[in-house]
């Protein structure tokens, strides 16, 4: 009985892990942008995620065209700049603040 509950209560530590490592962060998203798309782009953080709607950018995002998308609205930005391992984070910042949210990031 102890095995399988040490087994069990490994098994919830290392979903809870993972799950928190997998996910994206919409305030990450923020700070990436700030540091490395602001100056490209010309404008800050909030003009850029209110370019769409929440359902606008999560179709882009779901149509896999999230870098596509951002390079249209930042002519600057080509995609060598565009790290894949921060699409879902930017996509989580453009969709927390797009124009429709209610949201204003603080940058």
């Amino acid at each position: 009985m102890t095995r399988f509950l040490k087994l069990t209560m490994a098994a919830v530590l290392l979903l809870g892990v993972a799950s928190t490592t997998a996910s994206a962060d919409a305030r990450k998203g923020q700070k990436i942008f700030i540091k490395k798309f602001k100056s490209k782009c010309g404008f800050n953080g909030a003009k850029f995620a209110a370019k769409h709607s929440q359902s606008e950018w999560a179709s882009i995002n779901e149509a896999g065209n999230f870098k596509k998308e951002m390079m249209t609205i930042c002519p600057e930005v080509k995609e060598a700049d565009i790290n894949d391992s921060w699409v879902p984070h930017l996509y989580d910042f453009s969709y927390e603040y797009a124009n429709d949210s209610g949201n204003v990031p603080a940058c």
